[in-house]
């Protein structure tokens, strides 16, 4: 059964939800990634969504919560963001380790996949695959999709995964995104109540519609990678999150808010991505 969120709908009708994705957060507080201090940029976003976001629905954690997959990282992501006052859900990617994650969600809530919100549903996939960087949806996975769309006709849906389900024009990226998007796709296009879907994984912002789905990334709560790049490529675009105005007649509105103030050398020789 989905979870249903007692959430304070806004005159207009609309919920509010917050994206924070690929934080990277290691054992080592004072770690870095590719010479970006990941603990700091992730409380500088925290910060900033506290400062913009005075009434959050629901706060997504999209993937990649962790570097290192260690238990110290999970529940360092876990405490610093518990002073975002809303309710909250994770799914894994491809560097998070699901037993670690596991642990650390333990008596809560946080890895419910399925989320009824005003007259929205938002399902969670988990898309990762263990010891490898490309992403796949399993057939308990499909299944799952399957049944969240199929039990809700009557509410709008929002599909969330980490991995990229579609070519982003980062060539290096190609090979690791998800490996069977077809059949995602399949599924999402025999339901005319599909809305839009979120992911993460590629540390930088897109926007773009396929047929009446629109299609959704974010950026890093840390280092951004260089869109349109065919080799690997550090950005030096702020550190972000998406916020996303779910309206209940199916309207949604959304953007991308980055810190300010923030400056690092990047450091190719740290190696890990």
């Amino acid at each position: 059964m989905p979870s249903a969120l007692t959430e304070t709908t806004a005159v207009d009708g609309s919920v509010l939800l917050v994206q924070l994705s690929d934080s990277h957060l290691f054992a080592d507080a004072a770690a870095k990634l590719l010479g970006m201090d990941t603990q700091d940029s992730l409380q500088r976003v925290i910060d900033r969504v506290l400062l913009e976001q005075p009434q959050i629905d629901l706060m997504l954690a999209s993937g990649d919560l962790s570097q290192d997959g260690s238990a110290e990282s999970y529940e360092r992501f876990r405490d610093m963001t518990a002073i975002i006052p809303a309710p909250a859900r994770w799914f894994p990617g491809n560097h998070d380790e699901v037993p670690a994650m596991q642990a650390a969600c333990a008596g809560s809530e946080l890895l419910e996949p399925v989320v009824d919100l005003g007259n929205w549903r938002v399902t969670l996939l988990d898309s990762s695959i263990p010891g490898a960087v490309p992403g796949f949806l399993s057939d308990e996975q499909l299944a799952l999709l399957e049944r969240a769309l199929s039990d809700a006709p009557e509410r709008h849906q929002l599909i969330c995964l980490h991995h990229h389900p579609v070519s982003i024009g980062c060539k290096w990226m190609e090979p690791i995104g998800l490996r069977n998007a077809d059949a995602l796709f399949a599924v999402l296009e025999r339901f005319s109540n599909v809305r839009a879907v979120l992911w993460g994984h590629i540390h930088q912002e897109i926007d773009q519609q396929r047929g009446p789905i629109r299609l959704l990334a974010s950026p890093s709560t840390c280092v951004q990678f260089a869109p349109g790049s065919d080799e690997f490529q550090v950005d030096k675009t702020a550190p972000g999150y998406r916020w996303l105005r779910l309206f209940d007649d199916g309207r949604l509105e959304t953007g991308v808010s980055r810190v300010t103030g923030i400056a690092f050398d990047i450091d190719y020789t740290i190696k890990g991505y």
